[in-house]
């Protein structure tokens, strides 16, 4: 949501901390927090004037009222305050109909004055500009202030001025005190723009000769504002409405919300309770909500929340098992349901989702079926099959009652049955699968004519555009808005690299026998300009991107509409940007969480320049047989289910964009289908609003019936009344304004959309509702009965003959995408690699079975992880360790070996850090560092083979052979290799057994006697330790040891050692400066041949 309250003392922080005025802003941050656990020897310490100040002391926990009930303790000193504080601190009370526990109280200065000197003060933010309220007397008994107070609007981009604040609000101020308060309420407006407040209420502001004192307080800002105004704000706290505890669970969810692309959301209503929900999509869960309070589940109601905008498995999985852990805490004597529903899905992939939620099911299946929980599902969108499929496994191998029901089934039927209210529907399922689309089976359409060619990156010129012919008549209901948005030859630009939204809108011109793509173009700033490969039915073809708006503006005049993924922090400039150009007449703007106030900006440019804005916050829009906007309407196999690929003769406009898609459903389950549909989204200031649409339908020949979704919250709902009631709208309006739960409940919820919030009486739902149908719309009792009335307003219309269906004429084919076919199971391919290492596709990076977390968790270091990636094996901590050990020992042997030297070459010569490294790894083999692999070879045979040690060294010597990690060019018996001693006594304490060590070391006995330098060096004793570790460990076959050493990884352990050295060697010639090698000529013997005569 946007607008959420701050408490009291968070509010006066920042109107201490930021006001500018020069009126005498007085007791500037005294204040004092009091709690349960308050030290108040402390708490006089830090606030000294507590011992000498008369006091104030109330609650502050959003509670609106506070002096009429009662809850404010007013000129008393310290004692007083503890003594009144006694009958109140965590002591239950009632405030209208929540009970809540009175736990955090704030303590100020009082404040002698006279009734004269109070004040009241308000700004609030409307769709036009903000509002300030004054009026010449505040308090406790101010009264209705709507109707006495003194109101000032200032416009959006507008500046607020002294003049205007003197001659609008101050007309009856005492004289002496207008010029403090003209500076006072100036410099607070300022604030509140500036911090991005959306409601601030001083009552009452207290001016005397010494200055301005601000008792009481109420505030919200703009959550969403967060990214620019962190700085000033900090570390924001909202608080819980009063009545409603703040649990750490919602704490969870909102911390994996701000942390998430997706949406996370989860109020805890009452955790006693024996219906649960778990439902997708913003406008869906309050749905389902209405239908549970609607059947008499509103004390059972146990939750409220919602999941949306594909969430990753993970994400989901952490999300449901928090759900089924507070549900299985307390048992309930009738057990209890979880309803997991959703309308049908644009484009998250509900199989995904499903995976996580599984998951979470099958860790909790035995505190599930001890609490006696029964589950019911209803989803739709892409991959849903393949979800329901899943879901109802985990039922069967689990034991746990699961009904599952797709898009056959209404949304809202599973709270019924899970209520008791209907019985479980037991009627197999519709046998359907996301690929059904793939087969033309009518036989009578072909694919559209192959003529087209294979590439609209070029400007076609002339082409038709219908979609620009705009009609600026002035009404006075709509002066800015044309019927007719879109067309079967509109063109489109699209920002943001969204490759399967364009995908999908190419698909769906394909599918409607469109001649062109829609999409001529896409702007990314983030690469240069290149072509981007597309499907056009089975052909692929370029589209432009643009790195910048300009470019693709002058190489594409035939656009009219964009379509902006946009993220939230760059939405606002590049929509700004957008409407600098004049050949741009709508906008969709798909992005959630644009601050309100930028969003009132777009809003004025807009209706200046008449360009029509969809969003921000939406999914878009559609219009059957002509134009998509992004993800709208799902994948393919949903358009055609819901006929989206033809007109139909009913029009809709809604504010969720998951619920436009399950309008879509019911619509082509009960009429002849959509004429066109847009979600205008679910922000408190969407661009455009109902009546703008409902306008254009009601104007435009082909649409018969209009179907409204409002919901809770603002007032639109009632300009369609008027315009009922004036005549202006005579075409059947179906509407349906959901929420109608907000009112049961005891305490302020806060939906999923950011404007779903009622402020007054007029904003709840059933208000809305009972207007509507008293205007005459067509009002259903409930959303369970609104296909029924839908499909009675259209039988009617049909029945007198204004609606003729026609005849039907299936779509062309469109194959399905490589991907998508094999996310499905539907095909199946010979892998190119296959790996058994590592997996990096889910949440979590995985290193041989073991994610991320566990490896750091588990302490397993460098040698644990070189362990998993190269032996797949948890190997013991010893093992580890060794492994650790041989890289520090082979990770350097000076600059003049001959890796070193290469290295330090060719970083003098200039070269880059990887081609040097390159270059001293490429000397290792048998002669330098290799002989990891061939010493173990060696030494391993001879032993297995049962040689004596003074056999094999005879036998060696024999053949002619070296015996490949003996001898040493330095280090002998008597200046013994401190590396290999170093690992001699490791081993000898650690290893369970080290029988090839041994044999190594009494051929060495023999080597040395001959000559003392022929030593076992580090290589050989790597080597020959190595198979000690794989034969011994316990982790690994013989065959499996013996099979390491063979395909090398023990040279492998030298050459991860060594590029450390190696590195440092190139570093080091780099830091020191030094220049290109020559080698000297006197250290070269040039031997050539003597000159030859005839």
């Amino acid at each position: 949501m946007s607008a959420k309250a701050i408490s009291e003392q968070t509010g006066k922080e920042f109107l201490y901390k930021h006001i500018c005025t020069t009126a005498a802003v007085q007791n500037r941050f005294r204040y004092a927090n009091v709690t349960a656990e308050t030290d108040w020897k402390r708490l006089v310490q830090d606030h000294p004037w507590l011992l000498t100040e008369r006091l104030v002391v109330k609650p502050d926990q959003l509670i609106k009222r506070r002096g009429k009930l009662g809850l404010v303790g007013v000129n008393l000193d310290l004692e007083g305050v503890k003594e009144w504080l006694q009958t109140r601190l965590m002591k239950e009370t009632t405030v209208g109909k929540a009970k809540g526990i009175l736990k955090n109280f704030l303590i100020e200065p009082f404040v002698a004055h006279k009734q004269e000197e109070e004040f009241y003060v308000c700004i609030y933010a409307t769709r036009e500009g903000d509002y300030m309220l004054f009026h010449h007397e505040g308090g406790v008994d101010v009264g209705d202030v709507d109707s006495k107070a003194l109101k000032l609007l200032v416009g959006v981009d507008e500046k607020i001025s002294a003049d205007t604040v003197k001659s609008q609000l101050l007309t009856h101020a005492p004289a002496d005190k207008k010029e403090m308060l003209i500076s006072f309420l100036v410099g607070l407006f300022n604030m509140y723009e500036d911090l991005y407040f959306t409601y601030l209420e001083i009552n009452p502001l207290v001016v005397t000769k010494d200055g301005v004192y601000v008792l009481d307080m109420a505030a919200k800002i703009d959550a969403t504002a967060d990214y620019l105004c962190k700085a000033k704000w900090g570390d924001v706290e909202f608080p819980p409405p009063f009545g409603r505890e703040a649990y750490p669970e919602e704490a969870y969810i909102a911390d994996l919300d701000a942390k998430s692309g997706a949406s996370l959301k989860l109020t805890l209503l009452n955790p006693r309770g024996r219906i649960w929900t778990m439902v997708a999509g913003g406008g869906a869960s309050v749905v389902y909500s209405d239908t549970i309070c609607d059947l008499g589940g509103v004390n059972e109601l146990a939750n409220y929340g919602e999941y949306s905008g594909a969430p990753s498995e993970q994400q989901t999985y952490d999300y449901a098992k928090t759900i089924l852990s507070l549900m299985t805490r307390e048992k309930h004597p009738n057990g209890k349901v979880l309803i997991i529903g959703g309308s049908i899905a644009n484009f998250t992939n509900v199989a995904a989702t499903f995976k996580g939620i599984v998951r979470a099911i099958k860790d909790y299946q035995d505190p599930l079926k001890e609490h006696e929980v029964t589950i019911f599902v209803r989803r739709g969108g892409p991959n849903y099959q393949e979800g329901l499929r899943v879901m109802g496994e985990v039922g069967k191998t689990t034991g746990i009652p699961i009904h599952v029901f797709g898009t056959e089934t209404h949304m809202t039927a599973i709270v019924g049955m899970a209520l008791g209210h209907r019985p479980i529907a037991t009627q197999p399922r519709v046998a359907a699968h996301t690929a059904n689309f793939l087969l033309n089976t009518s036989g009578g359409t072909t694919t559209p004519a192959s003529s087209r060619s294979a590439s609209f990156s070029e400007v076609k010129t002339g082409a038709e555009n219908s979609s620009c012919k705009w009609d600026h008549t002035p009404t006075s209901w709509c002066a800015s808005y044309s019927t007719t948005l879109f067309s079967n030859h509109t063109k489109a630009i699209v920002w943001g690299m969204q490759t399967r939204a364009v995908q999908g809108m190419l698909d769906f011109d394909y599918v409607c026998s469109r001649q062109e793509p829609s999409v001529a173009a896409m702007v990314y700033p983030f690469t240069g300009d290149h072509k981007q490969k597309f499907y056009w039915g089975h052909k692929e073809i370029l589209l432009p991107v643009y790195k910048n708006m300009a470019d693709a503006m002058k190489k594409h005049p035939e656009v009219d509409v964009l379509i902006s993924f946009a993220s939230l922090r760059s939405a606002y400039d590049s929509t700004i940007e957008t409407m600098q150009y004049p050949q741009i007449r709508t906008m969709a703007i798909i992005a959630e969480g644009i601050p309100e106030a930028l969003t009132r900006k777009i809003i004025k440019m807009a209706e200046e320049k008449g360009v029509t804005i969809i969003g921000p916050a939406t999914v878009g829009g559609i219009k059957p047989g002509c134009f998509k906007i992004g993800n709208t309407g799902g994948m393919l196999d949903n358009i055609l289910a819901s006929k989206l690929y033809r007109p139909g003769s009913v029009a809709y406009v809604s504010r969720s964009g998951g619920m436009s898609n399950e309008l879509n459903n019911i619509i082509s389950r009960t009429t002849d289908g959509v004429y066109e549909g847009v979600a205008i989204g679910g922000d408190r200031y969407p661009g455009s609003v109902f009546m703008d649409h409902v306008l254009r339908y009601q104007d435009t020949p082909g649409v018969k019936m209009i179907v409204v979704l409002g919901e809770i919250g603002g007032n639109e709902e009632y300009k369609i009344c008027k315009g009922i009631k004036e005549g202006r709208i005579t075409k059947p309006v179906v509407c349906w304004c959901i929420g109608t739960c907000a009112t049961l409940f005891s305490s302020e919820v806060q939906f999923g959309h950011a404007g779903a919030c009622a402020n007054q009486a007029s904003e709840t739902a059933l208000a809305k509702n009972k207007a509507l149908e008293e205007a005459g719309a067509f009002v259903p009792k409930s959303f369970d009965e609104l296909g029924d009335v839908i499909k009675s307003v259209y039988d009617n219309l049909v029945a007198k003959g204004v609606i003729v269906p026609a005849k039907e004429v299936p779509p062309p084919t469109v194959p399905m995408d490589y991907s998508w076919a094999r996310e499905l199971g539907l095909i199946r391919k010979p892998a190119s690699f296959m790996t058994s290492i590592c997996d990096e596709r889910g949440q979590e990076l995985i290193y041989a079975g073991m994610p991320i977390t566990e490896v750091f968790k588990s302490e397993i270091g460098l040698g644990g992880t070189l362990g998993l990636l190269w032996f797949q094996r948890r190997l013991p901590r010893y093992a580890c360790q060794f492994i650790e050990m041989c890289l520090m020992v082979t990770a350097d042997h000076g600059p003049a070996v001959s890796g070193a030297h290469n290295t330090i070459v060719c970083a003098r010569a200039g070269k880059d850090l990887i081609s040097s490294l390159t270059s001293g790894l490429l000397t290792i083999g048998d002669r330098f560092g290799g002989a990891l692999d061939a010493a173990a070879k060696q030494f391993s045979k001879a032993f297995d083979s049962g040689m004596l040690p003074m056999e094999f060294v005879n036998k060696m010597k024999k053949d002619g052979k070296l015996i490949m990690g003996i001898g040493h060019r330095v280090k002998s018996i008597n200046n013994p290799d401190m590396r290999v001693q170093i690992l001699k006594d490791f081993v000898k304490q650690h290893f369970p057994a080290a029988q090839l060590l041994d044999y190594a070391l009494e051929v060495e006995k023999i080597t040395t006697s001959k000559k003392p330098n022929l030593i076992l060096n580090v290589d050989g004793f790597i080597g020959v330790a190595f198979v000690d570790l794989l034969r011994n460990c316990g982790g690994f076959t013989r065959d499996e040891a013996d099979e390491f050493v063979e395909i090398g990884a023990l040279n492998g352990i030298f050459v991860l050692g060594r590029s450390m050295g190696f590195i440092g060697h190139y570093l080091d010639q780099k830091r020191l400066k030094q220049g290109l090698y020559r080698h000297p000529w006197d250290d070269i013997s040039y031997v050539l041949p003597e000159h030859m005569t005839m």
